[in-house]
């Protein structure tokens, strides 16, 4: 089996090469390491498209330029492929130690762990935390009958740093009303990942939770507070081992801030959906 490893780096990543050793230095690494620093179109997807077409493996890996792979990462993914022949991708998760120090990363990063870590098993498209193409190219894959597979255990470790701002406009124009649009071209409803019924009941929650605290109604704030956290109860755990209690504290609000983008995104994506049907 030959492996084709491709990184998009069309923005100068501050880390590539940390990447680059990180994957040369793996177990089993792969065959080819094609970093795409030069691409014909915007963004990710474009970089790895172009490293695709010049790729000469049999699997296609693509790692982003802000990640390290672990050492087992493509040994793994070799495993998952012999093991059965029929599957058509496979994919992991970040693990539970960023790097970067600050209270917003850490929350983004280790959500990111959490939510890949409780989706083990088959999967109906690919998740990242930049945009949606690699979401989009799932949907299509799955659609077309292929299997694509969540293994936990394929893990690396995220350097990425966010700010507030950042995690905001990502998850609300980068991912949840393309994804929303998205999901209604397709006249689809998948309850996998961060679509399950804990996070839509936990979106209801954040968004009592601040109406509520609008409208000084503290009882109701409380019980919409008390059950965001019997929700998540586990995921906070995370944060709290992780990261301590004052950040596990934090983590709590940015989680309300999470699902109630998520939650605007709705009738935004809906829109975006309707207009794109006209033009």
């Amino acid at each position: 089996m030959h492996l084709s490893a491709i990184v998009p780096a069309t923005d100068a990543p501050a880390d590539l090469e940390r990447c680059i050793e990180a994957i040369r230095s793996s177990e089993e690494p792969p065959d080819e390491v094609i970093v795409v620093d030069d691409a014909p179109g915007p963004g990710p997807a474009a970089a790895r498209n172009a490293g695709a077409a010049q790729a000469k493996g049999d699997v296609l890996v693509f790692v982003d330029s802000d990640v390290l792979p672990h050492s087992d990462a493509f040994r793994r993914i070799r495993g998952a492929f012999r093991a059965d022949p029929e599957l058509a991708g496979v994919f992991g998760s970040y693990d539970d130690s960023p790097e970067a120090a600050d209270v917003v990363s850490g929350f983004r990063n280790l959500l990111h762990h959490f939510v890949h870590q409780h989706s083990a098993g088959e999967a109906r498209t690919f998740y990242t935390q930049s945009s949606i193409e690699d979401i989009e190219l799932g949907v299509r894959l799955s659609a077309s009958g292929a299997r694509l597979r969540l293994d936990p255990t394929l893990q690396g470790t995220h350097l990425k740093r966010w700010t507030l701002a950042k995690m905001i406009q990502t998850d609300l124009y980068g991912r949840a009303i393309p994804w929303v649009a998205l999901l209604a071209r397709e006249n689809a409803a998948p309850t996998g990942l961060n679509l399950g019924w804990r996070h839509r009941l936990s979106a209801a929650a954040s968004i009592v939770l601040v109406s509520s605290l609008a409208t000084r109604r503290p009882r109701q704030a409380g019980v919409a507070l008390g059950a965001l956290v019997a929700l998540n109860a586990s995921f906070y755990a995370l944060l709290l081992r992780r990261r301590g209690p004052a950040e596990a504290a934090v983590g709590v609000g940015l989680h309300a801030l999470h699902h109630l983008t998520g939650a605007c995104a709705v009738p935004l994506g809906l829109v975006a959906h309707a207009r794109d049907r006209r033009t």
